[in-house]
């Protein structure tokens, strides 16, 4: 078997380095997929990090159980290399998505087929090795998804900003009042979002975000009003043209600035899906919660199921354009560097 080469994470909160280790053979259930591409997901700078943002000065470490070198990336697609004893061999040669929000396939969560909210995970690239790499050891074959007709790099980015996506949208799917829709954040996963809510929602799709690039893209790619919540008066304006605000809401941003914006535009009765990780705090007084009747869930990303029926959505073509920039696995870090600069309108794939 050749040496397997890997972008790892040898320290928090420095930079990712090339690792050459032999390439593990699988045992038992376990699955070895030769990686065509691997996705960057802004959680990959959360993880090199060490921490997550909780406002107030303060940080969440999470690098906690965490044994270094680990190898990120977590949206991954490729060929199954080798398997092991108590798998099929006829899976060798196939080409397959990796669902890589995998439990400990014991706990109530779990058996509940909720593992994306295990406390004792091994999620591919976030506690174990994931995709920056030539290979990636997969614990069960289950865990693999078909993709065709769909090109590799569409598969691999739908296994976490895909399913991150269609999970939060699915939590506003049959509310009795469905009038309008609102993204907020247009990064890889609000674009995503955009691709998926034509085929979920009746309703025309807004979405607001600060970047003026990234609202020229939204709009070519199916948005039908694109607003900038710096705007002085874009509240105002959405309160009147809506007839009252949004009864939906995704942030796809998550932080303080990006919330609160969403609260002054949501209808009363209305919902927010808080998806994004960006951080921070937020408060606000229990009265206008009251008054307004506002619904408020926090979602991190789908099940192994919501992969199936996302994929299965995808597989019929019923999703639209989603921008894509593949580069080469090397540069990942470069790419790591641009999207914390906030230089990247969708989503970066890497390829090997």
């Amino acid at each position: 078997m050749p040496l397997m080469r890997r972008q790892s994470l040898v320290k928090f909160d420095a930079p990712l380095c090339e690792t050459i280790v032999e390439t593990p053979t699988p045992q038992g259930t376990e699955v070895l997929v030769r990686i065509e591409r691997c996705g960057l997901c802004h959680s990959d700078l959360h993880a090199q990090d060490g921490y997550m943002d909780i406002g107030g000065g303060k940080k969440l470490d999470t690098t906690r159980g965490v044994t270094l070198p680990l190898t990120l990336g977590h949206e991954i697609a490729g060929i199954v290399e080798e398997v092991g004893s108590d798998v099929s061999g006829d899976l060798i040669g196939k080409r397959k998505a990796v669902f890589p929000w995998i439990g400990c396939g014991k706990c109530n969560d779990c058996l509940n087929g909720d593992e994306n909210l295990c406390g004792k995970q091994r999620f591919l690239g976030v506690s174990v090795d994931g995709g920056f790499a030539s290979h990636v050891l997969v614990p069960d074959a289950k865990y693999l998804l078909d993709y065709d007709p769909l090109p590799v790099n569409i598969a691999a980015t739908l296994m976490c900003s895909g399913v991150t996506a269609y999970g939060a949208l699915k939590r506003l799917v049959d509310r009795p009042r469905q009038r309008n829709l609102l993204l907020i954040g247009l990064g890889g996963v609000g674009m995503m979002g955009l691709a998926f809510a034509p085929s979920m929602f009746k309703q025309q799709i807004s979405v607001a975000d600060l970047s003026a690039s990234a609202r020229e893209t939204a709009l070519k790619n199916g948005a039908s009003i694109a607003y900038d919540p710096s705007d002085v008066d874009v509240v105002k304006r959405i309160m009147k043209e809506t007839e009252g605000g949004f009864d939906e809401i995704v942030d796809f941003a998550g932080n303080e600035k990006s919330l609160g914006f969403a609260i002054s535009v949501l209808a009363r009765g209305g919902k927010i899906v808080i998806s994004g990780l960006m951080g921070g705090n937020f408060n606000l007084p229990m009265v206008q919660w009251i008054y307004k009747r506002m619904t408020i869930e926090g979602f991190i990303t789908g099940t192994l199921a919501e992969a199936h029926e996302l994929m299965a959505l995808a597989r019929s073509g019923a999703v639209g354009p989603v921008p894509i920039k593949e580069v080469p696995m090397g540069e990942v870090q470069n790419w790591i560097d641009e999207l914390r600069a906030g230089n990247i309108v969708g989503r970066v794939i890497l390829a090997n």
